[in-house]
């Protein structure tokens, strides 16, 4: 995955540049319109019956968790720290969590790696799974620490962990990067992204804004920079509560974080805004998310995941670098050669993410 300053974009007509050169920057986070409830998230894409579907299900995760959670809490196993070859590379930290079905690290999330490493960041590489000793020496090469932990807590408790250690050993840092594996590249150069990140100054930034049930950074990709904003999100982070509910977990982790680093007075953006991701629609987009987005404005009522609904106009039209996992493993034939998603990538770039999905167990 070779960073570039430029890309061919199959969204561009053809009478149009060759080369497509975005320019990002950061956008403060929405602060009007009333909350919308989480379970309305995707609803317009949604049949009525379907919407129930869900409710339903959500309603029962949340019940057995939370039953699970008050009769046997979770309990995290002590984490086993190895140190890894790459040397701590100053004041800007980097917590990357990983997991697999088998422990095993793709060649894509090493390259995520040394990605982080090379923009100056201290690399501590978290696994909630069991990492073969051939993979830890691969990620050694990248990582100042190497943390296995079990699978409590998901990204939150794994963060919240490796926080703790990390700082024992490097201090507390002046930037502090939160990231995990659930994306797929990058496609596109992050280089510009991180400067953008870094030129907003002091405050919390991430990639992507969601707006249910309220504006709130999604947590994939998020970057402190500056004494109080650290020290916002460390305050987060260490207030972080297990529990077996994803639905929870978003709540109190993701969601919570915007909430705690705005009510703390601190700067919060994205650089991909959900109004700029809504104006990005282009027709094939406007066909898949159905009817009710069929004319111009309609979708304001209906909150999307711009990661999941909007991520060809992101890609295509804004310069996104990332493909969500999730996204595509929800996609017909995600792994062959006419997948919606190949001509987005070079070869390259797409052999590494087959290679990713097939460790993930997408077949």
């Amino acid at each position: 995955m070779v960073e570039n300053s430029t890309w061919r974009s199959p969204g561009l007509p053809e009478r149009a540049l060759a080369v497509y050169t975005p320019s990002y920057r950061v956008t403060p986070l929405r602060s009007d319109g009333a909350a919308i409830p989480r379970i309305l998230h995707g609803l317009g894409t949604r049949s009525i019956g379907s919407l129930i579907s869900r409710g339903a299900a959500v309603a029962a995760e949340i019940t057995a968790a939370a039953i699970f959670d008050v009769t046997c809490p979770p309990r995290s196993v002590e984490p086993a720290v190895e140190q890894g070859r790459a040397q701590p590379a100053g004041a800007s930290l980097a917590l990357f969590l990983h997991w697999s079905p088998d422990g095993r690290v793709s060649a894509m999330v090493r390259r995520q790696l040394a990605l982080w490493r090379e923009q100056g960041f201290t690399v501590i590489f978290i696994s909630n799974s069991d990492v073969p000793a051939a993979d830890r020496d691969a990620v050694g090469e990248h990582a100042a620490l190497i943390i296995r932990r079990g699978n409590t807590g998901l990204d939150f408790g794994a963060w919240r962990d490796a926080y703790a250690i990390a700082t024992q050993r490097f201090g507390v840092p002046s930037e502090l990067l939160l990231a995990n594996d659930s994306v797929l590249g990058p496609i596109r150069p992050m280089t510009p992204i991180i400067e953008a990140w870094r030129a907003a100054g002091q405050g919390v930034f991430g990639l992507t804004e969601s707006v249910a049930p309220r504006p709130h950074l999604q947590s994939y990709l998020v970057l402190a920079s500056g004494e109080r904003a650290v020290e916002s999100v460390a305050r987060h982070l260490r207030g972080f509560r297990d529990s077996r509910s994803k639905w929870r977990i978003v709540q109190t982790g993701e969601i919570g974080l915007s909430a705690r680093v705005i009510k703390d007075g601190i700067d919060c953006g994205a650089v991909f805004d959900y109004e700029a991701a809504c104006r990005a629609i282009d027709p094939a987009t406007r066909r898949e998310l159905g009817p009710r987005f069929a004319m111009e404005g309609a979708r304001r009522p209906w909150p999307l995941n711009p990661t999941f609904h909007l991520w060809r106009p992101l890609i295509e039209r804004l310069g996104f670098p990332y493909l969500k996992r999730e996204l595509l493993r929800s996609m017909p034939d995600v792994l062959g050669p006419s997948a919606a998603w190949r001509p987005l990538v070079g070869d390259r770039d797409a052999a590494l993410i087959l290679d990713h999905l097939r460790i993930m167990g997408v077949r």
